[in-house]
């Protein structure tokens, strides 16, 4: 507390005051120390030097100075600080003065002292003296003026910028930074409210209250335009695990030209709610719920999907759809997406475990603008499934089947002879594709840049050859696990794929030196294998 060595008194051990045991010898007063019924007030420094009167403080605070003639030579003043708290009798301030005493109040007279089990002198508590408190003075830091000069205000640099280009700046920060800068000043609260900044919500972590935070941002944003808010078109609420239906209730009633939503992982999000969307919002184009499994729908009917008929002339905008990991899903639902969303162009629908081959017929028949499929992991999906996807008039660009045990040559030569512009093929898994049907996709889609035929194990250095002649434009090979595949195959790949840039040959026995041969061929392919002797 000071330089003097204090030691601590009072009624109470945690609340006691703090009292230097080095008093001066100059004054005439004795120590003094606060009754019992204050012992427990707070003790606070406070720098202040105060003039030889009397000041009424800010809040009610008396500074009281009292002056010694022994210590007016000195120039040393005592000053207290007496803060009436509506908590307690007294709460104590203490002041640090040029000179370590305990002083007592004007009009006040010393009390008796009675001596305490540690030693130390305690005071009896007088109810005469009403007034009475205790000082605690330190000794004083370097000398001070008696006023401190009032600090002024100096501009930050970034008050300097305009707004234009604060608006700019505030266009790169999350929703979350922009509430924080709404909180800085009158200026930035204007500025991070701009509409043109409110384009776009994202929204992250599983313990934020996300039904919370949509409706009060709706809210705000519907100030000018009552109601409604015509400015946002991307919602981004993934991982939100507390988002429910109340929150995408919302959004569907305030964002009218909302284009594209994002709820993966928001396993609360049901039926109900996509419904409200895709009804409210006919401008949505992007709509990702991979991870609801309460979804098993996307429609404009609230019927269940066993129940739906395609209603005429009433379709949804959708042309991004993202049902990953939906495990309720079955092949009503997929009916009713296919009736009411034929211009999809994107369309994920792995470990959707329930659907089969006629799902695929559906899709088929209605979304013949599909350029990209995903059936990773549906089982149940074999050779007539990918026979329907043949009939997307050539415009498949992506498709995965990886995992889907039931595909064989028959089915990849349907996709070969229909799909001449693929350009990616996840068949990782298909244990019955052989090397005939690797060398017949080859031949038919020349432009392929991607191919998986990993845990493929009866394809081989045969169909390797043919894909290395064809598809001169390949980019991207996946061979992990492919038992059969040795040095010819991966030298034929090294010559005729000079734009190889990845190559998977992990779990494969393929001999250190071809590997070299394929990196000296081709420059930035990066090599994954596991053989030590390859570096």
């Amino acid at each position: 507390m000071g330089s003097n060595n204090g030691k601590q008194c009072g009624s109470e051990g945690k609340g006691s005051s703090s009292v230097s045991s080095d008093l001066s010898s100059s004054t005439d007063h004795p120590p003094i120390i606060a009754p019992r019924n204050v012992a427990t007030s707070e003790v606070f420094d406070v720098d202040v030097h105060c003039p030889s009167e009397d000041i009424l403080l800010p809040g009610g605070s008396i500074c009281v100075c009292h002056h010694d003639l022994a210590t007016r030579q000195a120039s040393n003043n005592k000053c207290l600080d007496l803060s009436f708290s509506p908590d307690s009798d007294l709460s104590m301030r203490t002041l640090s003065t040029p000179s370590p005493a305990l002083i007592l109040n004007h009009g006040s007279s010393p009390l008796s002292s009675q001596t305490v089990p540690n030693g130390q002198d305690s005071p009896s508590p007088s109810p005469s003296l009403s007034g009475e408190t205790t000082a605690v003075v330190h000794t004083p830091p370097a000398t001070q003026g008696c006023k401190r000069l009032p600090k002024t205000h100096h501009p930050a640099l970034v008050d300097f910028l305009p707004d234009p280009i604060l608006l700019q700046v505030f266009a790169h920060l999350s929703t979350p930074q922009l509430c924080r800068c709404a909180r800085v000043c009158r200026r930035w609260y204007n500025l991070a409210w701009d509409p043109r900044l409110w384009r776009t919500i994202r929204l992250t972590g599983e313990l934020l209250h996300a039904d919370r935070a949509l409706r009060v941002l709706t809210h705000r944003l519907c100030q000018d335009t009552p109601n409604v808010c015509l400015t946002l078109e991307v919602v981004v609420a993934s991982g939100c695990r507390r988002l429910s239906d109340r929150g995408l209730r919302v959004v569907a009633q305030s964002c009218p030209e909302l284009r594209h939503l994002e709820v993966a992982g928001c396993y609360n999000v049901s039926n109900e709610a996509v419904f409200d969307v895709v009804s409210s919002c006919p401008n949505l184009e992007h709509l990702d719920v991979s991870g609801c499994p309460k979804v098993t729908c996307i429609s404009l009917s609230e019927e269940p999907p066993t129940q739906l008929s395609p209603l005429l002339g009433q379709q949804i905008s959708l042309r991004y759809l993202d049902m990953t990991d939906c495990a309720s899903l079955e092949d009503e639902g997929v009916r009713a997406i296919a009736a009411h969303c034929p211009r999809l162009t994107h369309l994920y629908l792995r470990r959707c475990v329930r659907l089969t081959d006629e799902a695929v017929r559906q899709l088929g028949l209605r979304c013949s603008s599909l350029r990209e499929l995903s059936l990773s992991d549906c089982r149940l999906i074999g050779d007539f499934g990918l026979r329907e996807v043949a009939r997307m008039e050539g415009r498949l660009r992506y498709l995965s089947v990886a995992h889907c045990s039931r595909i064989t040559d028959v089915g990849l030569r349907y996709v070969a002879r229909y799909c001449p512009r693929l350009r990616y093929l996840n068949a990782r898994g298909c244990e019955g594709l052989t090397d005939q049907g690797v060398a017949h996709l080859a031949r038919s889609c020349p432009r392929l840049r991607s191919l998986d035929v990993g845990r493929c194990p009866l394809v081989s250095d045969a169909g390797l050859e043919v894909v290395a002649r064809c598809c001169v434009g390949l980019r991207r090979l996946s061979l992990r696990g492919c038992e059969s595949v040795s040095g010819r195959g991966l030298r034929a790949l090294a010559t005729g794929c000079p734009d190889l840039q990845l190559l998977n040959v992990q779990e494969c026995e393929v001999p250190p030196e071809v590997l070299r041969v394929v990196r000296r061929h081709c420059r930035r392919c990066v090599i994954e294998h596991t053989i030590p002797a390859f570096y």
